[in-house]
């Protein structure tokens, strides 16, 4: 059983050695299209743009974040439609201070009084469609912060008229100390810049591209949204986002994913905090890319790499493995976080990579355990993608 035990966990070991070797080389392939793509890249496509922000509630760091899209080095005409699901949201007033401050800007609020569907977000964006004046749309929740390139980085992708869909890879920024600054906080920052996205790189490098879309950014045309069915069906989805991307590439579209990174907000999470919403993303990935999912597990190398460690006794073969994972693990987190994101925060918490990783493998075998996410305060149930309430 020793052996056998011991020879399974090298196994899987090796197997996450590999998946760091395609994380590395699909980071490569990444980084030298957007390049080739910027080289190209004239400046003179600047279709009109509307920027769709449904919100609910005021979040950390938003109003920068609003802020950040009306500051667009951007040529062409660009508008931005706020949806709220009611006047008395708190984040009325704050759209109403960006409409003062930002009179330069085409701001709209509008407001989305039925619920359609179990999703909020989705609801409101669906009663937000009609009032969109132009063909290239761009939705993105309210916390995002973008910088002045945004618009243009994403509208270059649409000169190819085969382009239906354009995402926005994205890094989380914690609170700069305090209460905010926590642990917790940490780890799920350091897992969107050298988990998240270095999955996401080796799917693309994969499989020739990428087939689903990330929140942090949904840019698409009006025609290849309505090919794909539109926005109505996606009410019940909790992954909205792959969702879209996943229909638009369906009706014979690509999507792109684009080299402007964006960010989110992370917020002080407390252990039950990071772990709703780990778990959250955890289910819901589990039930849009089932193949892929289960794959997942072995790419966690540092927890193999210290089982193996003990099922050896130490061996001097195993501890060396280890030192090897252990430095392959770190050049993936500098090379993704650091060299693609430019998340300065990676190097401040560089020491947590082994806790993340541990994690991130209990997280992944848990999720396995039920199909309860808790989503804003709320119990869903999932199933095949779709929620419904507890």
């Amino acid at each position: 059983m020793a052996t056998a035990i011991e020879l399974l966990t090298t196994l899987l070991t090796l197997c996450g050695l590999a998946y760091m070797v395609l994380a590395l080389w699909g980071t490569r392939d990444f980084v030298h299209s957007v390049r080739r793509r910027r080289m190209a890249d004239s400046g003179q496509y600047t279709p009109d743009i509307t920027l769709l922000k449904p919100v609910k509630g005021v979040d950390d760091r938003m109003y920068a974040g609003l802020v950040s899209h009306c500051l667009q080095q951007y040529t062409g005409r660009f508008e931005i439609v706020f949806g709220v699901h009611s006047l008395a949201d708190p984040a009325v007033p704050e759209i109403a201070r960006l409409q003062a401050e930002h009179p330069e800007v085409a701001i709209r609020l509008v407001e989305c009084p039925q619920r359609l569907g179990t999703s909020g977000k989705v609801s409101n964006l669906v009663q937000m469609l009609p009032h969109v004046r132009y063909e290239h749309i761009i939705i993105n929740d309210s916390d995002i912060y973008v910088g002045p390139t945004y618009l243009q980085g994403v509208a270059r992708y649409f000169a190819d008229p085969k382009v239906g869909m354009v995402t926005a890879p994205y890094l989380g920024r914690t609170g700069a100390g305090g209460r905010e600054l926590t642990v917790w906080a940490k780890l799920e920052a350091l897992g969107i810049s050298t988990d998240f996205l270095a999955g996401v790189l080796t799917a693309r490098k994969i499989e020739g591209g990428i087939r689903f879309g990330l929140g942090s950014t949904l840019a698409c045309t009006r025609t290849a949204l309505a090919a794909a069915g539109g926005l109505e069906p996606l009410t019940e989805y909790l992954a909205d986002d792959y969702e879209m991307g996943k229909r638009i590439a369906a009706a014979g579209y690509t999507v792109e994913l684009c080299g402007e990174c964006v960010e989110t907000t992370v917020p002080g999470y407390g252990l039950k905090g990071y772990w709703d919403h780990q778990m959250r993303w955890a289910r819901s990935t589990r039930d849009s890319r089932r193949a892929g999912y289960i794959g997942l597990g072995v790419t966690y190398c540092i927890p193999w790499a210290l089982m193996t460690l003990v099922a050896s006794g130490f061996a001097l073969w195993s501890i060396s493995l280890f030192t090897l994972v252990l430095l392959a693990r770190v050049t993936v987190a500098l090379t993704v976080g650091v060299g693609t994101l430019r998340d300065e925060q990676v190097l401040r918490d560089l020491w947590l990579l082994p806790v993340r990783d541990c994690f991130g493998l209990l997280f992944w075998v848990w999720s396995f355990a039920g199909d309860t996410v808790v989503w804003r305060g709320e119990t869903f149930r999932l199933k095949n993608g779709r929620i419904e309430r507890v």
